[in-house]
């Protein structure tokens, strides 16, 4: 899978990580038996703040992007020291999730590109750009090597999720719409097994399915991916639903914040392989792998620090990055030109902001 860069380095500086270190309390001095029945020392006020002790649902998919900072940050302490404890739920896209927040059985999701058209019609709000992805790929399968080659052929892909949105972009690309091919929608699970049997001519898949697809086929492609296309701005984000955030500023904000620290920690895996190697035991203990097949995905996004996020927000990049695409969606048909929510109505730059602070 290619490496995605170009798009941060003209949007960002490089930042240092952020050294997080543990406080480790005195122990209390013991009561002499003479002062048994002695009214006790007031204690000393604490400078530390107070936090209410909070359990969140958050909903995942198995894979680097959606875990290389949650699982960080909580394997290292950083969601204790807020306070948080984290109920982990896999799913396989961010549609369901968002519908599982609707239902209040989630409380904070993890989505993929193609999701996010749902921040535009009211269902979900974006709580922290974690990264810009380059997880998408169309694989063409049967000696299919080119996007031309895809017309009145059989491509499989998962409708709503960031599959079909790179499907509809590949395919304008060559000047092909859906109705130029034999669309056939299936969940990632579906996809795999589809393209290992040769039963579909192509698949428009996400990481780690593609890099399984890739690695076991024997006529698997990589015709492109989303650093192939200028318009095809992938946001990795966290998201929560709008009546619970109205409820829950102060949760957000220290999630955020535990957040940040696991970004500043585990954003060096592309350059450090000693880091690489520790993320990846993180993300393998959580969805039950070896951290040798979670490693082979650490390329496919580029992993921002919290000073990067800080700086995309300062200079208005963030709301930059879902407007564009959101212009994606509208021109693809994904989402109708007319009524839909502007970056600013739903994404939390506020909450982002506080947590850096």
């Amino acid at each position: 899978m290619k490496k995605i860069t170009a798009l941060l380095l003209a949007l960002m500086m490089a930042f240092g990580l952020v050294a997080c270190g543990n406080k480790t309390p005195a122990p209390a001095p013991s009561a002499s038996p003479s002062a048994s029945n002695s009214p006790a020392p007031s204690a000393e006020p604490s400078n530390e703040p107070t936090v209410e002790p909070v359990t969140l649902n958050i909903a995942y998919m198995p894979n680097w992007g959606a875990l290389w900072a949650v699982a960080t940050a909580d394997a290292k302490g950083y969601f204790a020291e807020e306070g948080i404890t984290l109920n982990m739920v896999a799913f396989e896209n961010g549609p369901t999730e968002i519908a599982a927040m609707e239902q209040g059985s989630i409380d904070i999701s993890y989505i993929g590109p193609g999701a996010h058209k749902l921040c535009s019609t009211g269902n979900a709000e974006v709580l922290l750009l974690q990264h810009l992805g380059d997880g998408d790929c169309i694989i063409g399968l049967k000696g299919i090597k080119t996007l031309e080659e895809l017309k009145g052929k059989t491509i499989g892909y998962a409708a709503g999720t960031s599959s079909e949105t790179i499907l509809n972009v590949a395919l304008a690309s060559v000047g092909l719409t859906m109705d130029d091919v034999k669309a056939m929608s299936m969940d990632a699970t579906a996809l795999t097994t589809a393209a290992l049997s040769d039963t579909v001519d192509a698949v428009a898949a996400w990481s780690p399915y593609s890099l399984t697809i890739l690695a076991q086929s024997k006529t698997a492609t990589d015709i492109c991916s989303n650093v192939d296309f200028a318009s095809l701005v992938s946001p990795g984000s966290w998201v929560v639903n709008p009546k619970w955030a109205e409820a829950n500023a102060d949760v957000m904000t220290r999630f955020v914040r535990a957040m940040y620290k696991g970004m500043d920690y585990a954003a060096a895996a592309t350059t450090d392989d000693a880091i690489a190697n520790e993320v990846a035991g993180y993300i393998a203990a959580v969805i039950k792998s070896d951290a040798e097949t979670v490693i082979g995905q650490r390329y496919d996004g580029s992993w921002m620090t919290s000073a990067q996020v800080q700086e995309l927000l300062g200079n208005g990049e963030v709301l930059r990055i879902y407007g564009d695409q959101q212009a994606t969606f509208i021109a693809n048909g994904a989402l109708e030109a007319e009524g839909n929510l502007t970056p600013a109505e739903f994404v939390l730059t506020d909450i982002m902001a506080a947590a850096g602070k």
